[in-house]
C-alpha cells in the first residue's frame, strides 16, 4: 500500500512536470496558468469542501474530499513557488513543539 508521503511526492512530481504544459490539455497547466490567485479559490471551495465531507459520516467521500484539498494545496505551492520540501522544512521545525506554544509564538 502506498503511503501518503509517497503519494505526495509522486502528485507534487506531477504537478511540477505539468507547470508551462498547455492548459488546453492538463486541468493543472491550465489552473496554474491562471495565476496564484485562481488556484488559491480552488484550493478554498476543495477545504470548505472537505470540511461538510468530515461531519457528513461518510468517510470514503472524506477520503476523496481530502484527496481533492492535497491536490488543491500542492498545484497552490506550485504556483507560489513554495516547493513541498519547504513546507517539510517547517513542519520538521516544529517537531517536539506543542501546538499551543508553536500558535503563540506565531501571535496567532
Amino acid at each position: 500500500m502506498t503511503t501518503l508521503g509517497s503519494a505526495l511526492d509522486t502528485l507534487a512530481s506531477t504537478i511540477a512536470s505539468r507547470a508551462g504544459g498547455d492548459p488546453k490539455e492538463s486541468y493543472t497547466a491550465s489552473l496554474l496558468a491562471a495565476g496564484p490567485q485562481k488556484c488559491a479559490k480552488k484550493l478554498g471551495e476543495e477545504a470548505v469542501e472537505a470540511a461538510l465531507a468530515c461531519v457528513s459520516g461518510d468517510k470514503a467521500a472524506f477520503a476523496g474530499e481530502a484527496a481533492d484539498v492535497l491536490y488543491h494545496l500542492l498545484v497552490a505551492l506550485q504556483a507560489a513557488g513554495v516547493s513541498p520540501t519547504d513546507v517539510a522544512a517547517a513542519l520538521e521545525a516544529r517537531q517536539g513543539t506543542s501546538g499551543h506554544a508553536e500558535k503563540a509564538s506565531r501571535g496567532s
